[in-house]
């Protein structure tokens, strides 16, 4: 079985005993021209593993273009949160799987086209009638092209043509919010050929995967739901003797540590820079380590071979107290949940210890002895894959070094106001549209604490609601005299009857604590008025991890309605005829969609 999964007897038995009551519901639906059922466990395996009641519903057999396009199926109907599509070559055109020598030169374009075209109309079709996300997993290619060996020496083989059809595939889905291609290819170099298709089963039921390449597939589907639902990891935190590097830095010194481009430094070289391209990729880089601090800095700026350097770091514990209390620290600090977390360490004690603890951060347990393991066993986790990279992200490190410069001004200020102003910071506040339509998908499936609601949107619902005139949806920069903070926060509002109601409400942990919450609630009120609104509706949906914000209406103004909602759901209102003028206290410069307010004007 595919690493990570118990067996399918296993998994049924863990799925029977488990309490799904209380877990967050995960809707998939497939859309299908081969034989997937037995994907079904493993993805409520992998949907109940991240604390979600998964349910899978499967369209026809050989049902993909009726379903998709002529509305003809009943799997596309509900509230989903993605739509699976399996559609590979051998099921869609038996020309270019089985029949590629034989065609000739207009044959082929006349087939390449007709994909094409059911690609185009399939992805539209779906998004027509769902604003789910998109999984189209892509096209394999030929183990055994039909050309044999001199299929790799034409532009026009079987090889060359799975891969155009496949950037075709992605074009398509890059032009529908919310759509996004699964590199099954990946999957299959990963198990295997002789381990991904069961040859047997496909004459016979037209399944033509193994439970290994499902299982496969199935992890790396979930890497796109993980990101959809809020579960992506933040920040990693690195163990560094035996971890970072062999061997203990305090007992054999800088220069008798194993690091560098000959075995077995070059393992622990190769698994540094995994952790810096996840820096680029926008994941928190924090160190954890039981030793003297003066000699891990030491490594950090002397060493000739280090790849991870101290400016890539945004916060340390680095002493001799157990790892629980210096992860809960390094939480505090970075203002993130536990829940955002990995912890990368060779020591069973040491995870264990967190593991029991702190069951909400989750553990990568390197195996002592084994570094050449160490780079896979993080590139191929998914705990922080995203399915956008923004621009917030690349500046992430970038910002997280002028927040270091922020708390130093904040310990040389006699007060907080006096803080406030001497950052000079501004807001800017605007429409989404499509520059900023994948940030602001993102802050929704990726902010918890800050964040009323707590729903999750794909691009492809972001976009519905930036062009329903029923709704605006907003977003807020922030920035000050040490660096932009970039999009930090969102609003989704819906207009109806003389009333605005907020759907969502957030802000990202990072830009929490400078009253950005409530001049972006300011303006956000100053706009329903200019739509004639009456008044404001905000609906407060307690979780786990929002309890910080349970009196945020109340103190801005709002009663709480009187009707019952249920214990975790709160709806509050404000009357818009006696608002204020707008007034933003701290902040230098706030620009809006009403215009532009200046220290000077306040």
């Amino acid at each position: 079985m595919s690493a990570g999964f118990p067996s399918l007897v296993e998994i049924e038995d863990l799925l029977a005993a488990a309490d799904t009551a209380a877990t967050e519901p995960l809707r998939l639906a497939v859309l299908r021209e081969v034989t997937v059922e037995p994907i079904d466990a493993y993805l409520r395996y992998l949907a109940n593993r991240d604390g979600m009641n998964g349910s899978v519903a499967f369209g026809g057999f050989g049902a993909l273009v009726q379903e998709a396009v002529g509305d003809a199926g009943a799997a596309l109907s509900g509230d989903l949160d993605a739509v699976l599509v399996f559609a590979p070559l051998i099921a869609i055109s038996k020309a270019l799987s089985s029949n590629f020598a034989a065609l000739d030169a207009q044959g082929l374009q006349d087939e390449v086209e007709r994909l094409k075209n059911l690609f185009e109309s399939v992805a539209a079709g779906i998004r027509r009638q769902s604003g789910a996300m998109i999984l189209w997993h892509g096209l394999e290619p030929p183990l055994y092209p039909s050309l044999g060996i001199l299929d790799a020496q034409k532009r026009d083989g079987q090889a060359a043509t799975v891969a155009d059809l496949n950037a075709a595939l992605r074009a398509t889905l890059q032009a529908v919010p919310g759509a996004y291609f699964v590199d099954t290819a990946a999957c299959l170099a990963r198990v295997g050929g002789s381990r991904f298709y069961d040859t047997r089963y496909w004459h016979l039921a037209r399944a033509p995967y193994t439970p290994v390449a499902l299982a496969e597939i199935a992890a790396e589907d979930f890497k796109f739901v993980r990101a959809l639902k809020g579960k992506a990891k933040k920040c990693l935190v690195l163990d560094c003797d035996n971890t970072l590097w062999g061997g203990i830095v305090g007992e054999e010194g800088m220069g008798g540590i194993m690091l560098g481009k000959d075995y077995p430094g070059s393992a622990y070289l190769e698994f540094q820079q995994e952790v810096v391209s996840l820096f680029h990729r926008g994941v928190m880089i924090a160190l954890c380590s039981k030793n003297n601090e003066e000699d891990v800095w030491e490594v950090f700026d002397r060493h000739p071979d280090m790849a991870l350097r101290r400016t890539h770091v945004a916060a340390s514990r680095i002493n001799w107290r157990d790892k629980a209390t210096n992860v809960r620290e390094l939480a505090e600090e970075l203002n993130i949940g536990l829940d955002s977390i990995v912890l990368a360490d060779d020591s069973e004690f040491e995870t264990g210890l967190v593991r029991d603890q702190l069951p909400e951060v989750e553990v990568l347990n390197l195996p002592r002895g084994r570094p050449v393991g160490y780079r896979n066993e993080l590139a191929s986790c998914g705990f922080f894959d995203l399915v956008t990279m923004t621009t917030e992200d690349r500046a992430r490190g970038a910002m997280y070094g002028a927040e270091s410069a922020r708390r130093h001004a904040r310990a040389q200020a006699p007060d907080l106001e006096n803080y406030y102003r001497s950052l000079e910071m501004t807001l800017e506040i605007g429409y989404a549209d499509e520059l900023s339509i994948p940030r602001v998908a993102q802050l929704t499936q990726k902010t918890n604490q800050f964040n009323l609601t707590t729903r999750r949107y794909g691009e492809g619902e972001i976009a519905g609601l930036v062009r329903s005139p029923q709704h605006d949806v907003l977003w807020v920069r922030a920035g000050d005299k040490l660096g932009d903070l970039g999009i930090v926060g969102a609003c989704i509002l819906e207009y109806g009857n003389g009333t605005v109601s907020i759907d969502t409400f957030l802000l990202s942990c990072r830009a929490l604590g400078r009253g950005i919450e409530q001049a972006f609630l300011s303006e956000i009120l100053q706009i329903s008025r200019a739509r004639d609104a009456r008044s404001v509706q905000g609906e407060y949906i307690r979780t786990a991890k929002n309890a910080q914000v349970d009196r945020f209406f109340v103190e801005n103004g709002f009663s709480e309605r009187g009707e019952a909602h249920g214990p975790d759901r709160h709806v509050f209102e404000r009357r818009l005829d006696a608002l204020p003028l707008r007034e933003h206290g701290h902040f230098a410069h706030v620009a809006s969609p009403l215009g532009v307010m200046t220290a000077r004007g306040m």
